[in-house]
């Protein structure tokens, strides 16, 4: 048998180009073969097609030169894609080609950021692209990470660095619940949960409570939430924070691809208030996961994630001029995630990404006025970003639940659930620009037909 060829190196290319050509063609047929936002016949089915298509065993005793062909076929038969207009219940957005161009010469290269003499191009590529993203949401610089679970937690672990051990976490019940997780995960005080009535953060509330609380304070605000897309009242939050000496962090990994667009960048009035945000451009960014970024006003607050390790970061090294990459993660193999963001906010401009934030805004709002006049549905409100919750109207839970499960198991829509009110209501979040009328027309159409008599 001859060695397999790698993917850089004098002949990557050519060996990669034969190989592309087939999960090229693998990626079409499997599509085809699907027929719809996601595969029909719910889990058993799709574990039935994946056994299938590893029917000489994951690891056998003689190579199979099918394989890649074989397994993304299987994949893509049996995703769930984003990128089908009827596909539009979660935060998952669908990756821009050039962006996923971009993550393939990531992938072919592996620039690990962990030191420097792994990743010399890719390192300095982050530390502009870093600051120029912090700066664009009005703070100084950010680290990448792999969402805004990871996000989250670096926030607090700097709250904790700062403020100390007795730093205790306010969110609202409308918060990710990345944070309470992230304040149990690094030992901090049971968090301080704020109502939030109206699905955002209550200004009264919170005042009460950072006036009765001792401190340290740290204040977990939202702009854009996981089930409904409301962003909290950032000024007000802010000016609180800064009365009571409360420190802020923004949890803006939905909402922050807002700064993109002239319509939308008002909606995040506040952002440039906080000590740290969370932003996620594989959300509204149009990114291959994972494309996250914690923001940070205080630079000078990262040294509390400095580490040495003689063989990565060694002091004469550091001396000498050679970068010290361990203090920008907590991670240590570390993929160049953002050639993909650099490539894509270059390719596209600022005006470019704002286009398609205002294009997946206003299929919302077109969705939402569909909901509002058709009779017998009930739209939970107005959308902020690109979430709109409906429901049928007058239909009990269990008949709601029921609706988007039948979709599921039949393959022809992918739609989320939330619980605003007490109530479960379907949620449809659009990051698809292309997406058309008659689309979000048959999305609420494919609903009717699944309800109940």
């Amino acid at each position: 048998m001859s060695m397999p060829p790698l993917a850089s190196g004098p002949d990557g290319p050519t060996a990669l180009r034969p190989l592309l050509d087939t999960v090229l063609d693998a990626l079409t047929t499997g599509r085809r073969a699907r027929g719809g936002p996601l595969p029909a016949g719910g889990p058993d089915t799709v574990t039935a097609r994946i056994t299938a298509a590893l029917k000489t065993g994951i690891i056998p005793d003689h190579p199979d030169p099918d394989a890649l062909r074989t397994l993304v076929h299987a994949l893509a038969e049996g995703a769930a894609d984003p990128a089908d207009p009827l596909c539009a219940a979660h935060l998952h957005c669908p990756p821009l080609a050039v962006a996923t161009a971009a993550d393939l010469a990531a992938s072919a290269l592996n620039p690990s950021l962990d030191s420097w003499d792994q990743a010399p191009a890719a390192s300095a590529l982050e530390a502009e692209v870093t600051r120029a993203l912090a700066r664009l949401i009005g703070l100084t610089d950010a680290l990448v990470t792999t969402g805004g679970t990871e996000s989250n937690q670096l926030a607090l672990l700097l709250a904790r660095e700062t403020h100390g051990s007795g730093v205790r976490l306010v969110c609202g019940t409308n918060a990710h619940h990345s944070l309470p997780r992230a304040a149990w995960l690094l030992g901090l005080p049971d968090p301080v949960v704020v109502p939030t009535p109206r699905g955002t953060l209550d200004p009264a509330a919170l005042h009460h409570t950072l006036t009765t609380e001792p401190g340290p304070l740290l204040v977990a605000a939202t702009a854009g939430t996981t089930d409904a897309g409301l962003i909290d009242p950032l000024p007000e939050i802010a000016r609180l924070c800064t009365t009571h000496g409360a420190r802020l962090h923004i949890d803006a990994a939905y909402g922050a691809c807002l700064t993109f667009s002239d319509r939308h960048r008002h909606k995040l009035a506040g952002l440039e208030a906080a000590h740290t945000v969370t932003l996620d451009l594989h959300k509204l960014g149009w990114q291959p996961a994972a494309a996250g970024l914690l923001a940070v006003a205080a630079p000078h607050e990262l040294t509390a994630l400095h580490h040495h390790a003689d063989y990565l970061n060694a002091d004469d090294d550091t001396e000498a001029g050679l970068p010290d990459l361990l203090g920008r993660s907590l991670r240590t193999t570390r993929r160049p995630d953002i050639l993909k963001i650099a490539v894509t906010l270059k390719t596209l401009g600022r005006t470019g990404l704002g286009t398609l934030v205002d294009q997946v805004c206003a299929h919302a709002h077109e969705f939402a006025g569909l909901v509002h006049r058709h009779p017998r549905h009930e739209l939970y409100d107005r959308p902020v970003i690109s979430t709109v919750l409906f429901r049928p109207a007058g239909a009990p839970d269990t008949a709601v639940a029921d609706v988007r499960r039948r979709l599921l198991h039949e393959g022809r829509a992918v739609l989320g659930r939330a619980r605003p009110d007490g109530r479960l209501w379907l949620k449809a979040t659009f990051l698809n620009p292309h997406t058309r009328p008659h689309e979000l027309a048959a999305l609420l159409e494919l609903t009717e037909g699944a309800t109940p008599a």
